[in-house]
């Protein structure tokens, strides 16, 4: 393994690899977001290894990477780590070769269950012992109800994912997660997960590209933010999908980032020092203390620095918390206390 170069101005260049999510950071839908393709190309020439960790289980890696050629990104199968691959795995952890596993999914999911020497089926009256489910737009009741039955008559589970919703070109849709609580609701069992935000999916996808110091870049506070974490990875969260300035403001301890950019072209950028001023913190001209358990902000909210500051602030005030947590706002205009050192 090579050492990780020493930062030189851009913050890219503090790491030797992006392990990137998919839906609402390279895309949206079957769309690239503007100007993501471009950042990915660009991590050649400053010699950064590209990785792709998705919790998305409709699609091979094969097909996953055929698609981000598509829209212009560099991709080959082998960047790709999907949370199919580590439910097979986890399946392949805990039951013998041959064993019957319903596959409430796609057909990527059923391949990578044959791939660890399972036998797919798609009814519960087939003697499956555990379960795998993973998303697919196609599915319906009678899956689900399938899935129910052999779970309620005794099958293990196994979810690749929970991620609630999904990025879609029109908005946010339904996610795998809404349709593992519709199981749940109906069984009043709990899967095993093995996708994001469990940390397996970044240390495999790290090791493939022989990094040591990898930079985790999402969408998402519960799963990619959290999952980098989990693995003791720095992470990013950008403003593109799921998550937005605010609920990372509020996010639990767990699922801070290191790390907040509005698109995946500031990783191309210095990124501002967020530093102690007296009683806060500043980021740029913006300064933001906490005050009688608010916040106070000298800045603009349209200046992601303000924001940046406002994270800082209040992370220190609230330093060790397992639920989301939302302060009270005052804006005020950038003014002598924002300078203060």
């Amino acid at each position: 393994m090579t050492e990780p170069r020493p930062a030189a101005g851009t913050l890219i260049s503090a790491f030797d690899a992006v392990l990137s999510d998919l839906d609402g950071v390279v895309y949206a839908g079957p769309h690239a977001i503007d100007g993501a393709v471009e950042a990915l190309q660009r991590l050649a020439e400053v010699d950064v290894a590209l990785g792709y960790v998705t919790n998305n289980a409709s699609r091979t890696p094969a097909q996953v990477a055929e698609h981000l050629r598509e829209l212009g990104a560099p991709a080959t199968e082998a960047q790709v780590v999907s949370s199919a691959q580590a439910g097979a795995a986890l399946l392949a952890q805990r039951f013998p070769a041959g064993s019957k596993v319903l596959v409430t999914g796609s057909a990527a999911l059923a391949r990578e269950v044959e791939l660890v020497g399972m036998v797919p089926v798609r009814s519960a009256d087939e003697g499956a012992v555990v379960v795998i489910q993973g998303f697919d737009p196609s599915l319906g009741w009678r899956d689900l109800a399938e899935a129910a039955y052999a779970i309620a008559g005794g099958a293990e589970w196994i979810a690749t994912n929970t991620d609630m919703s999904i990025p879609q070109a029109r908005g946010i849709a339904p996610g795998n997660g809404t349709l593992v609580a519709a199981v749940k609701a109906a069984t009043g069992r709990e899967p095993l997960v093995a996708g994001k935000p469990e940390a397996v999916l970044f240390h495999q996808a790290a090791d493939r590209l022989n990094s040591v110091a990898p930079l985790v870049v999402g969408d998402r506070l519960d799963t990619d933010i959290l999952g980098g974490n989990n693995a003791g990875m720095a992470t990013a969260a950008v403003l593109t999908g799921v998550d937005t300035i605010e609920s990372i403001l509020a996010a639990r301890t767990a699922e801070r980032p290191d790390f907040v950019l509005r698109t995946l072209d500031e990783l191309y950028l210095p990124y501002p020092a967020v530093e102690a001023r007296g009683a806060g913190y500043g980021c740029g001209a913006s300064f933001a203390e906490v005050d009688g358990g608010a916040l106070r902000v000298s800045g603009s909210p349209e200046d992601l620095d303000s924001w940046r500051a406002a994270c800082a602030a209040w992370w220190a005030e609230v330093p060790a918390t397992d639920s989301a947590t939302t302060p009270s706002i005052t804006w005020l205009a950038a003014g002598p206390e924002a300078a203060r050192g």
